[in-house]
């Protein structure tokens, strides 16, 4: 029968080893949790849907040369005419910003005007009555903007509007008990009231950060097209007619007044290809931590089977002299399996203390989130699991021992 006690004398002489074993079990427990957090982190992030309707829908970012911001309300005006009118293209807009721009504008939103904290934090969207259309926002509750509600509003002094379009989860941040619909809010620091008049099912923040995560879709809309002279065109073409839109579009633009300029890199872009280039870092992150595990459980693999090798190479005599007095190829491999896990476990344990110690350090460095010990779980179970396979090749090495190896010289 196998006992404890042997193996543990064992180990007291080989002390070098087994604090390395276990060491490096640790190190790599603490690491691999930590980074298969940050890659579901990561894949949560990229599969987040954004509300619109992605496909069909071409960006253009505009900039006027030697133009005022208050002298382009006419020209703006233009642009999205025309391009109503181009062939192929079903709506158009200019907006402030959209989902996964990279950048827009954001506020507090109160429920009463004598607040002094912000119940809920939002992005501002500020288009005309065709925003939701463009955008494919699906409208769940109230209505839409009337065409006598939207007005043009500078850049720099945007004014508080009488309606307004919120998402779904801002009007539950906001009235929980899901009366939103006809309420009043104060949006910024105004005391001017805006009447909910629409709620959307979802649209997401420009932002992909984790910053903005907590309200990732809390989104306000506004009827106000913003005279800018870096504004954004949204276009929702017809099926189909994506590509035929994306270089007739600019060139009609241009037609119309050459004092424009596109920038060269996203200047005109469907929204799949803002979509690639905006999670673009988080996707090589999840590789990067992706390859970093592999790697540190290859490596500590490998590390447990070659001290096991080893020792099973040092202890061939003794192995022969417990097979000749009567321990069976079963004992043997018992025996380092059992070893290995009495290792693995001290590893585990000291290698989920360090986990949590490396997530709190994370979470005061970079503000991610705290490590659900739900991955150190499943970390301990995996290494250890882990342990008992690398140990197994030499286990059973040593096994196949003969007694005859007690009779001979080390």
């Amino acid at each position: 029968m196998l006992h404890i006690k042997p193996i543990l004398v064992a180990l007291k002489r080989h002390k070098a080893g087994t604090i390395l074993i276990a060491m490096q079990i640790a190190l790599t427990l603490a690491i691999v949790c930590n980074a298969l957090f940050i890659i579901d982190q990561r894949l949560d992030r990229i599969a987040r849907p954004t509300g619109l309707d992605e496909s069909n829908l071409v960006i253009i970012r505009n900039r006027w040369v030697g133009v005022t911001d208050e002298a382009t309300g006419p020209l703006i005006h233009g642009d999205v005419q025309a391009l109503r009118q181009l062939p192929g293209v079903q709506d158009a807009i200019s907006i402030n910003s959209y989902p996964l721009a990279g950048g827009g504008w954001s506020t507090g939103v109160r429920v009463n005007v004598d607040d002094k904290k912000s119940k809920a934090h939002t992005t501002l969207y500020f288009s005309d009555e065709h925003m939701l259309p463009t955008m494919g926002a699906r409208l769940i509750a109230g209505r839409n903007f009337t065409p006598d509600e939207v007005t043009d509003a500078k850049a720099n002094a945007v004014d508080t509007p009488a309606v307004i379009i919120i998402t779904k989860a801002l009007a539950h941040d906001l009235f929980p008990d899901g009366s939103a619909l006809g309420k009043s809010v104060y949006v910024s620091d105004t005391k001017k009231p805006s009447t909910i008049v629409g709620i959307v099912e979802r649209m997401q923040v420009p932002w992909n950060s984790s910053w903005a995560d907590a309200w990732a879709e809390n989104a306000v809309f506004q009827p106000y097209v913003l005279m800018y002279s870096g504004n954004v065109l949204l276009i929702r073409t017809k099926p189909g007619q994506q590509d035929a839109v994306m270089k007739s579009a600019p060139e009609m633009l241009f037609k119309l007044n050459r004092m424009r300029v596109f920038p060269k890199e996203n200047g005109v872009r469907t929204f799949a290809n803002q979509r690639e280039s905006i999670y673009k870092r988080d996707r090589g992150m999840a590789i990067l931590m992706g390859v970093v595990c592999l790697v540190l459980l290859g490596i500590t693999a490998a590390g447990i089977v070659g001290l096991t090798s080893f020792w099973v190479g040092q202890r061939r005599k003794q192995i022969g002299v417990r097979r000749a007095l009567g321990a069976t190829k079963r004992d043997i491999l018992s025996y380092f399996l059992t070893e290995n896990l009495l290792i693995g476990t001290v590893g585990v344990l000291i290698g989920a203390l360090m986990a949590i110690g490396m997530n709190l350090w994370l979470v005061t460095q970079f503000e991610m989130a705290r490590l659900s010990l739900a991955y150190v779980a499943i970390g301990v179970v995996a290494l250890l699991l882990l342990g008992q396979g690398a140990v197994l090749a030499p286990a059973m090495r040593a096994s196949r021992v003969q007694p005859v190896e007690a009779t001979r010289s080390v």
